[in-house]
């Protein structure tokens, strides 16, 4: 198994609210911005061409990220279906954790817009770098 894969996401001026904290809805974008990574970096997929929607998101808001602070956003694949996924995240700021969230993504057919199962060429790569059993 690797270890989680993890990013750096910069706090922009326009994620903080007047109290120089960064927005709760932002924490859904800094997710975003690891999980396009993560697919474009394990399974090289251009962004353009992710194919992913989210069925599910769950973020519990542990301390607030501010002004001058340097997050990063570690992922994993804690669970590869047929046709989904759960991706499990952690929000750091040094030493503290920021937020922990999970996510349940679909694999959507680019003709049909219906949920379809992972082609070989996903669902290979993701398992191989997470250490999970290719079930289907």
């Amino acid at each position: 198994m690797s270890a989680p894969f993890t990013v750096a996401v910069p706090v922009r001026y326009r994620d903080l609210d007047p109290l120089d904290h960064v927005n709760h809805a932002v924490f859904a974008t800094y997710l975003e911005i690891a999980r396009t990574d993560y697919l474009e970096s394990v399974v090289d997929i251009p962004a353009e061409d992710i194919s992913f929607v989210i069925a599910n998101l769950e973020i519990d808001y542990e301390r607030p990220i501010v002004k001058g602070d340097d997050p990063e956003v570690s992922l994993r694949v804690s669970r590869l279906g047929d046709s989904s996924c759960t991706m499990i995240y952690e929000i750091r700021v040094g030493d503290d954790v920021a937020a922990t969230a999970e996510t349940t993504m679909v694999h959507i057919d680019s003709e049909t817009k219906r949920p379809a199962p992972f082609p070989d060429e996903i669902r290979e790569p993701i398992a191989a770098y997470e250490g999970l059993e290719t079930t289907a």
